[in-house]
């Protein structure tokens, strides 16, 4: 295990997630400045925005979203995040 960091998002001193997730200067930073369990935290919200948007992984531009998402997570940096309205949450019926 490495040595605790004090993350970027919550501010708690925890070990870093320790491996770059995507091969970019992003995935580097993200290894480094974030905690384990804020990275699960962005496995679930990532999940909701797929889901949400409908988003096609392979599209480049999907990837562009996604990243620039991340960066506001983690960072606090760039466009507000996308919100998904939960309003209806519960109540589709099939």
């Amino acid at each position: 295990m490495s040595d605790k960091i004090k993350c970027a998002r919550c501010g708690e001193k925890r070990p870093a997630l320790g491996y770059a997730p995507i091969p970019t200067e992003l995935g580097q930073r993200i290894g480094n400045e974030i905690c384990q369990p804020c990275w699960a935290l962005w496995l679930q919200k990532q999940n909701q925005l797929i889901n949400h948007f409908g988003i096609d992984l392979a599209n480049p531009d999907a990837h562009q979203f996604l990243f620039d998402q991340m960066k506001l997570f983690f960072f606090n940096e760039g466009v507000p995040l996308a919100e998904i309205d939960t309003s209806k949450e519960g109540t589709v019926e099939w």
